[in-house]
């Protein structure tokens, strides 16, 4: 069976080998060598948008690459750039067609192209949904008065970058109105995305996580007592300024408290150089006095991340929507303990007082006493960790994943 993966960028193997910047987030990658381990009668062709300006084809390992110029990712209404799918149908003949995430015009790009048949769509995340929560609850008024020399010069306030989520929004409604599979693994991402098509055929299927994540374990004898781990918080919709409101109380109880935020640091004295909401962040923390308790990692490697997440008393997932949080999935399998907000597909991943703690967004204060209660109770964590491991381990098992898929397949292609 031939099949052809659309992705968003290239596969770690070939971003290394033309010395690329960027490449697909682990898991995409991870899912496609589990795919073809397990099933040697799938042939896997890739195509990704890269940030090139010429098309190129080249093998990786058992794996045919088409690499896009950049210019197809967002560009969907100039029809000029559909030669580029028409020629990556024409070269591999797929049998079936996998689009993974709806999130870039490009993906409707293609069905606009080369039509629907055999396409199955994988739901990601659904910015057709997420762009009514982007601004994380915080009022245009306060993120206009946040809006930095940066931001203006740029052309990239809090306030365009939502509007061009609202411009890949349409698009995405246009893909999903025009295909008839989908893939899903949430009520949420069900619901929804049926709500956009009611007749589309939903087929359920798990993510296969990054390797490093199945071979680590989270002890509360090895980890750093009164530690927060945090994977994601450079825009609003990631819920960070409700964790700092929520510091206050916890570092009144636990004063050696410590939060480690992966990525860059988005706020810092220098106003000119911020982001309107990094300065919005950095107002806050300065009004509570929190910032000797906050560390970001800057850019972390797939083993760093593993290393912080098992480090960590808890880990927080403070956004305000998610589909499934593979960072969730990530410290579960491990069996950190978790805290997030009862949000899209998250109680999908989590049950309350089993495998984790969910509170609502705006509840700060619930926050703060549930991670209280985990930094003072390591029997409790112990409980939540060694749950968390049964349940994830297998909702992310690798070798039932990829059989679930290759199933899809069967079913999709007969």
């Amino acid at each position: 069976m031939k099949v052809l993966w659309i992705i968003n960028a290239p596969f770690p193997t070939v971003s290394k080998e033309l010395n690329l910047d960027s490449y697909v987030k682990g898991w995409v990658y991870s899912s496609a060598i589990e795919l073809i381990k397990n099933n040697s009668e799938i042939e896997l062709a890739v195509a990704s948008i890269y940030d090139g300006k010429k098309f190129m084809e080249l093998v990786s390992g058992k794996i045919k690459h088409f690499l896009i110029p950049q210019i197809a990712r967002l560009d969907a209404a100039n029809t000029k750039n559909d030669i580029y799918w028409q020629k990556v149908k024409k070269l591999f003949n797929p049998d079936l067609i996998h689009i993974h995430g709806t999130e870039y015009p490009y993906s409707y790009s293609f069905v606009r192209a080369c039509g629907a048949n055999k396409v199955i769509v994988s739901i990601q995340g659904l910015v057709s949904v997420i762009d009514r929560y982007y601004l994380g609850g915080i009022s245009k008024k306060e993120l206009k008065n946040n809006i930095t020399l940066r931001d203006i010069v740029r052309k990239d306030t809090v306030f365009s970058k939502h509007r061009n989520l609202k411009f890949r929004a349409k698009y995405e409604v246009k893909l999903l109105q025009n295909v008839k599979h989908i893939i899903g693994r949430t009520i949420w991402d069900k619901i929804h995305a049926k709500e956009i098509n009611s007749n589309l055929n939903y087929h359920f299927c798990n993510e296969t996580l990054r390797d490093s994540f199945y071979n680590n374990k989270w002890s509360p004898d090895s980890c750093t007592k009164h530690s927060i781990f945090v994977s994601q918080a450079n825009y609003p919709l990631k819920g960070f300024h409700q964790l700092v409101k929520a510091l206050p109380s916890v570092v009144k109880k636990f004063p050696d408290t410590k939060v480690y935020v992966a990525g860059k640091k988005v706020y810092n004295k220098n106003g000119i150089i911020n982001n309107g909401y990094g300065r919005y962040l950095n107002k806050l923390i300065s009004k509570y006095k929190l910032n000797k308790y906050i560390i970001y990692t800057g850019f972390l490697s797939e083993q760093e991340m593993c290393q912080y997440f098992i480090l960590a008393n808890v880990t927080v997932s403070p956004s305000i929507i998610e589909n499934s949080s593979n960072s969730i999935g990530e410290a579960q399998v491990m069996g950190v303990p978790c805290i997030a907000t009862y949000a899209g597909g998250t109680p999908d991943m989590i049950e309350h007082g089993k495998t984790g703690l969910l509170y609502r967004f705006e509840e700060h204060e619930m926050l703060a006493s549930y991670i209280c209660k985990i930094f003072s109770d390591d029997k409790f964590a112990q409980y939540l960790s060694g749950n968390s491991i049964n349940e994830a381990s297998k909702r992310h098992n690798r070798t039932e994943n990829a059989k679930t898929l290759f199933s899809i397949y069967s079913k999709i292609r007969s």
